[in-house]
Parts: C-alpha cells; sequence; structure tokens
C-alpha cells in the first residue's frame, strides 16, 4: 500500500514496486489521477487497486480499509508516503492554515494509516513499514520551522515504532530525501511555478524514482535485515540548508 501515489516519490514507488511484480494498493485524494495510474500499470500486467480518500480524513481512511476485498487484506508493505510543505516564512508570520494542513497530513495522517494497517503486520508476523521522512526532519533551515518539525516526528514516529514491533518481525524504515523535484515545491509556494523552479536551478535534484528505488531496496533485503534510515541526497548537498549550485 502506497498512500499518495499519484505524483512524485510515491508514483515513483509504485511504478518500481510494480517492476518488482508486487500487487499494490494506491492511494491518493485525485480519483481520476489514480484510475490513470492504474491504467499505466495494470497495462504492463501489474494487479492494481486504488482507494481515493485523504489520510486527514480519519473516517475517509477507515472506510477504506475495513472494506477493502477480503485477498487484499493482507498488507505487506506499507509506504506512508503521503505527505506536503506549505509555505516558506519565519514562524512568527506563518499561516495557521498551512500549519494545520502540514500537521493533519504529515504527523496524523502517519499516524492514521500506521494505526489501521500495523496490527495486522504484527498478528501475522510479518510486514515492513517505509516512511517518507526528509532531511529537514534532522535540523531546522530557515523558514522551514513547521514543516522540519513535522518531519522530526516522523524520524521519532519510526523509531518508536520501531522499538515496539521488535518483538515481531515486523521492520520499519524512515527514508529520508533531500532536494527531489517533484511538485512538492509548487505545492509549498501555493502554486508559484516561477518560484518553485528557482528551487531547484543550479543543482541536478533527485527524482521521485531515486527514493523509490532505495524504498525497493529496503523491501526486498533479508528478512533478517531491517534497513532502519537511509539519508538521500543529491550530490551537491551537503544537508537540510547547505546547497552547491553551478
Amino acid at each position: 500500500m502506497i498512500t499518495g501515489a499519484t505524483s512524485g516519490i510515491g508514483l515513483g514507488c509504485a511504478r518500481k514496486f510494480a517492476a518488482n511484480g508486487d500487487r499494490l494498493i494506491l492511494t491518493g485524494r485525485r480519483a481520476q489521477l489514480l484510475e490513470e495510474i492504474c491504467q499505466e500499470l495494470t497495462a504492463n500486467g501489474t494487479e492494481v487497486l486504488t482507494l481515493s480518500f485523504d489520510v486527514r480524513d480519519r473516517e475517509a481512511a477507515t472506510r477504506a480499509i475495513n472494506t477493502l476485498p477480503e485477498a487484499w487484506r493482507n498488507i505487506d508493505v506499507l509506504v506512508n508516503n503521503a505527505g506536503l510543505a506549505l509555505g516558506l516564512e519565519p514562524e512568527y508570520e506563518g499561516s495557521f492554515e498551512d500549519w494545520e494542513t502540514m500537521i493533519d497530513t504529515n504527523i496524523k495522517g502517519l499516524l492514521t494509516m500506521t494505526r489501521l494497517i500495523v496490527p495486522g503486520m504484527v498478528a501475522r508476523d510479518r510486514g515492513h513499514i517505509i516512511n517518507i521522512g526528509s532531511v529537514a526532519g534532522d535540523a531546522a533551515y530557515a523558514n522551514g520551522n513547521v514543516y522540519c518539525a513535522t518531519k522530526s516526528a516522523v524520524k521519532t514516529l519510526s523509531d518508536g515504532l520501531r522499538i515496539d514491533v521488535a518483538n515481531s518481525a515486523v521492520r520499519v524504515t524512515n527514508l529520508k530525501p533531500g532536494l527531489v523535484e517533484t511538485n512538492f515545491s509548487n505545492t509549498r509556494f501555493h502554486g508559484d511555478t516561477e518560484r518553485a523552479a528557482n528551487v531547484y536551478k543550479g543543482i541536478k535534484p533527485l527524482t521521485g524514482d531515486d527514493i523509490a528505488d532505495v524504498a525497493v531496496y529496503a523491501a526486498n533485503a533479508p528478512a533478517h535485515v531491517q534497513i532502519a534510515e537511509v539519508l538521500i541526497l543529491a550530490t551537491h548537498q551537503g544537508s537540510g540548508s547547505v546547497i552547491v549550485r553551478k
């Protein structure tokens, strides 16, 4: 199961796991895009089930999971990818609405999906949760305040879950991408395409496929190997705040 599968890292994961021969449950808010992706992947022989809901809506998420067909209920891998950044202002000038959306999606949405899916993994004594965190979760950068805090929470929640399931064969991975060229910046700047494009000028950024490659690797590691955390940066990125542009 991959949340936020309609674009960026989520879409990259859908395609890479499909190429790996896996059956896919894809979730997202945009039903039409989900259908288009489903058609693309099924044309190549992948079994796909789509669920259109917003991870911020706990009732909708619960309803979707509880009504899964019997053949799709034993989820082996959960990729908690749904997330976003909104705004890039000093904390004292931030938007309440942007804060709430980030917290509800990046933290509470991840928790909702974890709570709904992981009990089944523990009961079956197998499974893997892959959380898409960020380099921003390691240290704050200028004007990133609340977004950085949400990704710091993803790291802490991943670490806590890993401890909680250590008596089982369930594995937990936190992937921490750096600069990835998706619609992330366009979303952050509320559709300001020119401002978003400037984020990637002068550096070759990562792609959603790059992060998906790591996710597939972690999911297919031997059963006794748990890839707990991976930081993935563009070559000319030293940290969340150090980017060398040429």
